[in-house]
């Protein structure tokens, strides 16, 4: 949509819908404008920011720009506590500025998605201050309880119910002015909205029309599968006073889980099918993503599927778990397997087959660098070579790509050593409760566990070029909000644009296929080789057909045999796209290996994918 032509999709369809949706080969780059470009050296990035390097995207070759939050915000979680939905924060520019950025990027062919957050507020919003005055209009725009029978409000154990918030401590904070609790699954300065009540909902989807009035192409709704909440016949929230339902068994916080029964509830598929009718009926050319909290790959079929009118992708989580288990959740982290991340995906492809879509990811605002997660940064070169194999691997799949700013270049977690460093507030207040509070984990193991899955790894400065700063503020000003990681010098965009063999161009050849290459963008996915150490699929459409291996080990694999027998005897004329020369691959496949970190696309004869 930018540099790249884009072919014409065939009238075989591949996520329900006829003709195919304008993003089945499309791919998205994720901005977190804080950390992307600042233009007044205040240390934050900004919107004029942002404008500055659309260049870069369109350079890359992606087709839509998904925005984090900009709107007026006490920044309790950097934008996601919203206080005016209609306005934007200082810190980021203007309206002005925001309707410059969609002319400038719509003139370049890059759509805007805007990054929404429905299933909360600030606790500064116009809403919320009304809500807690008693005002009626707005007195059950939350969710509030009284304190337990027999209590003293405010009180440990005067909270409606045990559940946890995802930040740490109680899901429930006292407000003296309204003389009730009120809900916030994440930090208290950020309360739940009760989308039981009708008027919320219009509020909702009046907000998202004047939003796409004004130009935006559609929304990422962070954590919207939460909108729902299970109540009893009564309408009580489990484990409240009176409620037929119990919560779960509290953890050794003190806490019960709150995810199952807020994620996926009741009214779901309702209330989205409703967003669906109310903000874009008669609209085209959007695009509508859901965080999905709670949510598996069979959810996601269905909740994707053209038919039910709901969402057009979800982000789901299962993927992100198979490194995690131990007593600090994410932040202890697991040995993890090859064949754990290939059972997720094989679900997911397979549960959107016929209807729906996948969103393909590793890296976004709240994850950690997919480069130190699961490849290999202990050098420069095994970090490029990894961050070419995983890059492969996750746009190779069948569904819409996404890229997380810097992804594009390699970039690596932050390298932090002191607690000091972190502004993350999932990061900050966990340390309390894990290790001051409760004492499940030490400093070390904790310290440890920030430095691999810390959001703010995501949230360090992009590496523009090996100037003051990494070229994200200027030498001169307030200094960067956050630390930029001390290897921009030799990482960052300058150094890599002008390299044919950088990550960043492998990457614009991974999205010219997208956009050229039908089989690439709605092939169908097959695994081969289910139980190898290396992860190897197929994509075909019609008479093409695709093989792709991928070797996620530092280690040298055996060619397992089924891809082996659809290479057949290796032609370098047929290597679609390696992070090796042509010749190189074709060498070791002869050989019957894969190099360590190899990943590479291989045409496969008409004849082979008969017999196959």
């Amino acid at each position: 949509m930018t540099t790249t032509d884009r072919a014409a999709l065939p009238a075989e369809h591949s996520n329900g819908a006829s003709p195919h949706p304008w993003w089945a080969n499309a791919v998205v780059y994720q901005v977190y404008p804080r950390s992307f470009q600042d233009s007044n050296a205040d240390g934050y990035g900004d919107l004029a920011g942002v404008i500055s390097r659309l260049p870069h995207l369109a350079e890359l070759g992606v087709d839509v720009l998904w925005l984090s939050p900009v709107f007026v915000s006490p920044q309790e979680d950097n934008g996601y506590d919203i206080a005016d939905y209609r306005a934007i924060d200082p810190m980021f520019g203007t309206l002005a500025d925001m309707d410059a950025l969609i002319a400038a990027a719509h003139a370049r062919g890059i759509k805007i998605v805007m990054d929404l957050v429905a299933n909360h507020t600030s606790d500064e919003h116009a809403w919320f201050q009304a809500s807690r005055a008693g005002d009626a209009d707005y007195a059950d725009f939350y969710w509030w309880e009284p304190a337990r029978e027999g209590t003293v409000p405010g009180s440990p154990g005067a909270e409606p119910n045990d559940w946890g918030s995802m930040f740490g401590g109680s899901a429930w904070s006292y407000d003296e002015q309204r003389g009730e609790y009120y809900l916030h699954l994440f930090s208290p300065k950020q309360p739940d909205l009760n989308w039981e009540n009708p008027r919320v909902r219009a509020a909702i989807f009046e907000m998202m029309n004047w939003w796409m009035d004004r130009g935006v192409d559609g929304f990422r709704m962070d954590v919207i599968t939460l909108i729902s909440k299970q109540l009893d016949p009564a309408g009580r929230l489990p484990g409240t006073p009176g409620s037929a339902i119990a919560t779960l068994e509290a953890g050794p916080d003190g806490f019960s889980a709150s995810v199952p029964f807020c994620a996926d509830g009741p009214r779901l598929d309702e209330y989205l099918a409703q967003m669906r009718r109310e903000v874009f009926a008669g609209r085209e050319g959007f695009l509508t993503i859901g965080e999905a909290i709670g949510v598996g790959s069979a959810r996601a079929g269905e909740i994707t599927d053209p038919a039910r009118g709901e969402l057009d992708m979800l982000f789901l989580f299962d993927h992100t778990g198979i490194d995690q288990g131990g007593p600090g959740g994410k932040f202890s982290p697991a040995p993890w397997k090859v064949s754990d991340l290939r059972g997720v995906f094989e679900r997911y492809e397979r549960d959107t087959a016929r209807h729906g879509w996948p969103a393909l990811y590793f890296c976004n605002h709240d994850q950690p660098r997919v480069v130190s997660r699961w490849g290999d940064d202990s050098t420069p070169a095994l970090r490029d070579r990894s961050a070419k194999a995983l890059a492969l691997l996750l746009h190779l799949h069948r569904g819409t790509p996404f890229i997380y700013q810097g992804e594009e270049l390699g970039m690596t977690n932050a390298g932090y050593t002191s607690l000091v460093q972190y502004r993350d507030v999932e990061s900050v207040n966990l340390y309390g409760q894990l290790v001051r509070d409760t004492g499940v984990l030490s400093h070390e193991e904790m310290m440890r566990g920030l430095a691999a899955m810390s959001r703010d790894n995501a949230r360090t400065p992009m590496q523009w070029d090996d100037s003051a700063f990494a070229g994200f503020t200027s030498a001169q000003g307030a200094g960067p909000w956050i630390d930029v990681n001390d290897n921009y010098t030799e990482l960052n965009a300058q150094a890599q644009r002008s390299d044919p063999d950088s990550v960043f161009s492998f990457y614009k050849r991974l999205i010219e296929l997208r956009h050229t290459q039908p089989v690439v963008a709605i092939g169908d996915w097959q695994v081969v080789d289910p139980d190898a150490e290396v992860y190897a699929f197929t994509r075909s459409l019609g008479k093409e057909a695709l093989l792709v291996v991928v070797n996620l080990s530092g280690e040298a694999a055996a060619l397992p045999p089924a891809s082996a027998a659809l290479i057949g005897q290796p032609d370098p004329a047929r290597v679609l796209i390696a992070n090796d020369a042509a010749d190189d691959v074709v060498a070791a496949l002869r050989a019957g290996r894969l190099e360590p970190w190899s990943a590479l696309t291989y045409r496969i004869a008409e004849e082979e994918m008969r017999d196959d």
